[in-house]
């Protein structure tokens, strides 16, 4: 049971990074207007949905399972700021599910860099 819960929240994780592309790849208006409120349409849009692929993709992989709830970390916890500074709590009456799930999702990464904590190279010690 123990080893299948990080398997699990890398599993979750991803598949929040990953079904999110679509809207930022596709330009969809809701995707649009967010990163403009945060004055970062369209290459931060692009860019962003890049980053959160390769860390989706990193999460997965189990040698880089750290790198990618690292990138995680530094990509949700980006969201959060813009939302908390510039953007809002709720955008466009979703009732801050999108907010809810960047702090679910910060979580679960802390989680699982936590968890994989022994697996970066600069803090084993011999």
């Amino acid at each position: 049971m123990k080893k299948y819960i990080p398997l699990a929240l890398r599993i979750i994780v991803a598949v929040i990074l990953i079904q999110t592309l679509r809207f930022k790849f596709s330009a969809h208006p809701d995707s649009v207007y967010i990163f403009q409120k945060a004055g970062l349409e369209p290459y931060g849009r692009i860019m962003i949905g890049v980053f959160e692929l390769i860390a989706g993709i990193l999460i997965l992989m189990p040698k880089t399972v750290w790198i990618g709830a690292s990138l995680t970390i530094g990509i949700i916890g980006g969201a959060i700021f813009m939302h908390l500074t510039q953007i809002g709590i709720e955008v466009k009456n979703d009732g801050g599910l999108l907010f809810i799930t960047a702090c679910i999702t910060f979580i679960m990464s802390a989680i699982i860099l936590f968890i994989y904590r022994k697996e970066i190279p600069f803090l084993k010690s011999e």
